[in-house]
């Protein structure tokens, strides 16, 4: 089977449809000879004995209405059944048919078969073989009259084998017919298939050599379905690398701007001329330039990094967030003293991950709050979700979308990489990120779908963390108590 498979998909479609077609006519004919075959004769073999028993039932019936009359026909009755009455005590054939005839073959079986005893109906079949004449078989019924005599009705084998093959015939044409309604509805099905697909593949192809490229396929089905994101995915393609472009000539101009004033400071200082009044004004300026030069390329670095990170880390969560946001908030508070910090923290709080992405998810959340806030930050951590809230401007409705896609830059941001980190290592961890307008601000939040398991495991660890706690506070007060009292 597995074969069969493979060799299936080295084909095209319409090779695919042929060997289908002719897998399924294969097996037609195999059960049609192998196991219908002898359905049919023994459907057909039924069907004469049914109509040789509708023949007696006639018969009895006549004979039953007219006692004492021997009953004569001028012919074979319609269908081609002979009928006899047996007398057994004289042992003698009466012929109901002029031109019927039987066999001392036939009789011999027929006396055989009642000497054994014959009850209701019985049916019974005999083959007659004549010197030079092919051998001839004959159905026959044998039912007991009222007087005592057995009626026999006989037809020969040659109609039942008309009968056989006229069903055969039947059933051959009817699949035939069905096959052939089915192989021209599976072409119509595949070239409603190939067509599209051939029109998906010029279009990548298109694409691929860069060139002007139009998809139109109506269709409501997968293949329509595959069409609209090959051309959605395209237009965002063209549009991440017209970002790209424009994110690269910024990067540029950011890189020239201090590249260009630490050469031109540094020359001057060489020269013995300083640009910006004193020797240690002008290397302050040079530092700082170097300073913006070395963020910059650091965000650049963390990026690419972040675009590698995989979620290694054991099941479950280990990471103290506590620690890592008063770590974020300690070196990066003094950028805007001005601003307050206002921290809504629960204890005890782990995230999935490790320290350095999260710590740099942290940095970039409150790096890009300092830059909009204007009076305060506010920074709440609840079970498995943190947030960043400023009370800066609102962002537009249109920009919220975009904002954790790399290279999109705010009115005041620098490279537009930092919520793209963000980004990246919160669904790598498994969590979702997103950001909202407030009444008087922006939050920025990440937050994780903790299950009810979860929940009642964490209950547990906080409950005995806090009866270890518990503990150890009466283990205090125990040697405190000790200790006041020896004092005493």
């Amino acid at each position: 089977m597995k074969r069969l498979r493979l060799w299936l998909r080295e084909l095209s479609l319409s090779q695919q449809l042929l060997a289908i077609v002719f897998l399924v006519v294969s097996a037609f004919v195999v059960f049609f000879f192998v196991f219908l075959s002898g359905s049919i004769d023994t459907f057909a073999e039924n069907e004469m004995y049914k109509l040789l028993h509708n023949s007696q039932e006639s018969m009895i019936y006549y004979l039953d209405e007219n006692p004492g009359i021997e009953p004569k026909f001028g012919d074979t009755a319609a269908g081609g059944i002979a009928q006899a009455l047996y007398d057994k005590e004289e042992n003698s054939f009466l012929m109901l048919n002029s031109s019927a005839a039987l066999s001392a073959e036939t009789k011999d079986s027929i006396r055989g078969n009642i000497a054994t005893g014959v009850s209701g109906t019985r049916d019974y079949s005999v083959t007659v073989t004549d010197a030079g004449v092919p051998s001839t078989s004959y159905l026959y019924s044998i039912t007991e009259t009222t007087d005592g005599r057995y009626l026999v009705s006989l037809m020969t084998d040659t109609y039942r084998e008309e009968f056989r093959n006229s069903l055969v015939k039947s059933v051959i044409n009817m699949n035939v017919l069905v096959v052939g309604i089915l192989f021209l509805i599976l072409t119509m099905w595949v070239a409603s298939l190939i067509h599209p697909l051939n029109m998906i593949k010029a279009y990548i192809e298109r694409i691929k050599k860069d060139e002007p490229a139009e998809l139109n396929i109506d269709r409501r089905d997968e293949i329509g379905e595959v069409a609209t994101a090959l051309v959605d995915m395209e237009d965002e393609l063209q549009k991440q690398t017209r970002v790209k472009e424009e994110m690269i000539q910024n990067i540029s101009h950011d890189l020239k701007t201090p590249i260009a004033t630490i050469k031109s400071y540094a020359e001057s200082i060489k020269d013995g001329v300083y640009p910006y009044e004193t020797l240690e004004k002008s290397v302050d300026v040079i530092i700082e330039h170097a300073d913006r030069l070395e963020k910059k390329v650091h965000s650049l670095i963390v990026l690419n990094k972040m675009g590698y990170l995989l979620d290694e880390c054991p099941e479950g969560d280990a990471l103290d967030m506590n620690a890592v946001i008063e770590k974020a908030i300690l070196s990066l508070k003094v950028i805007r003293p001005e601003i307050h910090f206002i921290r809504t923290l629960d204890e005890g709080v782990k995230f999935h991950g490790e320290e350095d992405p999260w710590r740099i998810v942290v940095e970039n959340l409150v790096d890009n709050a300092l830059r909009y806030a204007k009076t305060y930050i506010q920074i709440t951590l609840h079970e498995g979700e943190l947030c960043v809230i400023n009370d800066g401007k609102p962002i537009s409705e249109d920009r919220l979308e975009k904002l954790f896609k790399p290279y999109e830059k705010g009115t005041d941001g620098k490279f537009g990489l930092g919520l793209s980190i963000v980004y990246r290592v919160a669904t790598t961890y498994g969590y979702k990120v997103d950001a909202e307008n407030l009444k008087d601000g922006v939050c920025f939040r990440i937050w994780r779908t903790i299950s009810k398991k979860e929940m009642r495991a964490r209950r547990k660890e906080q409950e005995k963390e806090t009866k270890e706690k518990q503990k150890e506070i009466r283990e205090i007060e125990k040697e405190t108590r000790k200790v006041v009292k020896n004092g005493k």
